[in-house]
């Protein structure tokens, strides 16, 4: 009876250390325990913190950085990189923007398929330079960083476009909820759909696994017969496609266009990525890993100002933020890596 007892006693003592094992060991729902413990600390140090209207503008001012993360998840996924992101919003946004100041665009829908379309014109030339001309992508797209700033200002004569010369149909977009009749602001709406249709592809379908292979393993994807370059080429594509988009709602948001818009978001975008458990070495992430990064990222954001945290520590926050979360990564990665070999060895 007492051998029955034990045995029991083990089976439930490892069942538990199984669970625990397997809750840690999953990189979004550990993340999701510390959006959890994030949001109850904030809102024990500000009340307002929680509140509909803190959340929704919150989800709408960081929309753009969500959706460039899912961009730059796939970038990551194939073993790239691309810091020219602030530059391609920039330059995209301003373009649709001095269209629409001198009259040329008066439709909000045409004032974005033209931000997009330039956009994915930049990323296209990015992922030419670096299937094509084989430089590698960190130094393309510093290149490509400056190359891009510099034409932005070229072309808007280092001027910005101001709220009154932008139509009113324009500006209101970021701040009505037509799209989904009266229920959900624009901008989560577009980042919820974005979410929605990356979610199907990295999942469901043949070029989902693609990008995958590529970033895992390279050779082996080759010998199965994946065009790498053209993957990689559609990728960064996609990228400036994002970026467009992504150009196109700050302008809407902030009812103008300045040459200097988007600087440094690129860090807040990696770190969205690096902080959902995208390897920086290829071949591992998810999209709600991304999602919850990035939701991560809005709330250290959007929270510290209202504690009254400097906008000097903001910055030595989120670089910590960075650091821990690539930590995180390489520490799981060493234990997955772990597991797998004792697997093979047993």
């Amino acid at each position: 009876m007492e051998l029955l007892l034990l045995r029991e006693m083990r089976c439930v003592n490892l069942e538990k250390k199984w669970v625990f094992k397997k809750l840690f060991a999953s990189r979004e729902i550990s993340l999701l325990l510390v959006l959890v413990i994030l949001c109850m600390f904030f809102q024990y140090r500000n009340s307002s913190f929680l509140s509909v209207q803190t959340i929704i503008d919150m989800l709408k001012n960081y929309s753009t950085t969500m959706i460039l993360s899912l961009g730059m998840m796939c970038v990551l996924l194939i073993g790239g990189i691309d810091i020219s992101i602030g530059s391609t919003v920039a330059f995209s946004g301003m373009c649709s923007a001095l269209l629409m100041r001198d009259g040329i665009l008066s439709s909000t829908f045409l004032s974005f398929v033209v931000s997009i379309l330039i956009g994915l014109a930049c990323g296209f030339i990015i992922g030419l330079v670096i299937t094509k001309g084989k430089v590698l992508p960190i130094i393309t797209t510093l290149g490509f960083m400056n190359i891009i700033r510099g034409i932005t200002y070229l072309v808007s004569n280092s001027q910005w476009v101001s709220a009154y010369q932008i139509p009113e149909s324009f500006k209101k977009f970021a701040q009505e909820s037509y799209l989904t009749f009266g229920q959900i602001n624009n901008m989560i709406a577009i980042t919820a759909v974005c979410y929605i249709i990356f979610f199907i592809i990295m999942k469901w379908t043949r070029l989902g696994r693609k990008i995958y292979a590529i970033g895992s393993n390279p050779e082996a994807a080759l010998i199965s017969g994946i065009k790498i370059n053209r993957v990689r080429l559609f990728v960064y594509s996609l990228m400036g496609a994002l970026c467009g988009l992504a150009g196109a709602l700050w302008v809407s948001v902030y009812a103008s266009a300045q040459g200097d818009m988007a600087t440094g978001i690129e860090m807040d975008v990696i770190a969205s990525c690096v902080l959902g458990g995208v390897s920086l070495s290829g071949g591992r992430g998810s999209v709600v890993g991304v999602f919850l990064g990035g939701l991560t990222m809005a709330i250290i954001s959007k929270a510290l100002p209202l504690i009254g945290i400097s906008a000097y520590w903001q910055s030595m926050i989120k670089g910590a933020v960075i650091i821990l979360a690539i930590i995180m990564n390489v520490v799981t990665q060493r234990v997955i890596a772990k597991n797998h070999q004792k697997l093979r060895e047993a």
